[in-house]
């Protein structure tokens, strides 16, 4: 019997791959071939990539990686994505869509099926050895932006205020502190928050005491430092979809205090891989 975490992500993995499913089936063939905000991808190569991962968690072994490999690769993670993402360069993406369909259909039979000690028990994570069930709010997160990576491009908003999106910020919202204490690093008592707004809205205040940004229960009053952002804007900066300055140029960040601080801050904020 599922664990209620695990009903959660389920429920998550099933929203988020079904909206992305039915987006799929109305795409035109040009529209598979458009480039994205994510190097080097366009539009096929997200859903090619969610496709590899699941068929990998199935048990299906990797292809060949290409040779050479893409130069916008930067790490053993993305060469292992690009090998499913260049055996299916070449199919057409109503064979994608039915094939997003197929191995998501299986890949949640197989959770629905397994006992809660499978979902506590450690193993291989993007992030280090973790609990399956870590790795799996990290799938969320992962096919949840992905499917973003797609709309934003196609300007064709959806999948906004469900688990999906609720898991990814959670992820998200958990390296702040890293951006802020160990990338940015300002002087000890330096505040921080950050108003995110959208359908999920959430303030993340931080304090530095030393060397480290911790989490405070509540925003003071008046803090070093308020950046106040989109969620599809904190997202993108987080996950390296934008130049943080063209995001500065645009405005797409408002800032409260000390703006030169928060000005590094957005420029510090991609830290996913």
């Amino acid at each position: 019997m599922p664990t209620p975490r695990s009903d959660e992500i389920i429920a998550a993995l099933e929203e988020t791959w079904s909206a992305t499913a039915a987006l799929c089936e109305t795409l035109t063939p040009d529209a598979w071939e458009l480039d994205t905000d994510c190097p080097g991808w366009v539009v096929r190569d997200h859903v090619s990539h969610m496709i590899g991962t699941e068929h990998g968690l199935l048990g299906t072994p990797a292809p060949p990686p290409p040779d050479p490999m893409p130069g916008y690769v930067r790490n053993p993670i993305g060469e292992g994505n690009e090998a499913w993402i260049a055996a299916r360069r070449d199919v057409p993406g109503d064979e994608l869509a039915a094939e997003f369909k197929d191995v998501t259909a299986r890949r949640l039979a197989q959770l629905r099926s397994m006992l809660p000690d499978q979902w506590t028990l450690p193993g291989w994570s993007p992030v280090g050895e973790a609990p399956y069930e870590t790795f799996m709010l990290i799938r969320v997160m992962d096919c949840w932006v992905h499917g973003q990576d797609i709309r934003w491009r196609l300007h064709r908003p959806g999948d906004r205020g469900g688990g999906g999106e609720r898991i990814a910020l959670d992820r998200l919202s958990a390296g702040v502190g890293y951006v802020v204490g160990r990338k940015v690093a300002p002087p000890a008592a330096t505040t921080v928050v950050f108003e995110i707004e959208g359908p999920d809205p959430r303030v993340l205040a931080l304090k530095m005491e030393g060397t480290r940004a911790v989490d405070l229960d509540g925003p003071p009053d008046s803090p070093t430092v308020g950046l106040r952002l989109f969620a599809e804007q904190f997202v993108r900066l987080a996950c390296g979809r934008q130049a943080p300055d063209d995001v500065l140029a645009a405005g797409g960040v408002a800032f409260q205090g000390d703006a030169a601080l928060g000005a590094s801050i957005v420029r510090a904020m991609n830290f996913m891989i």
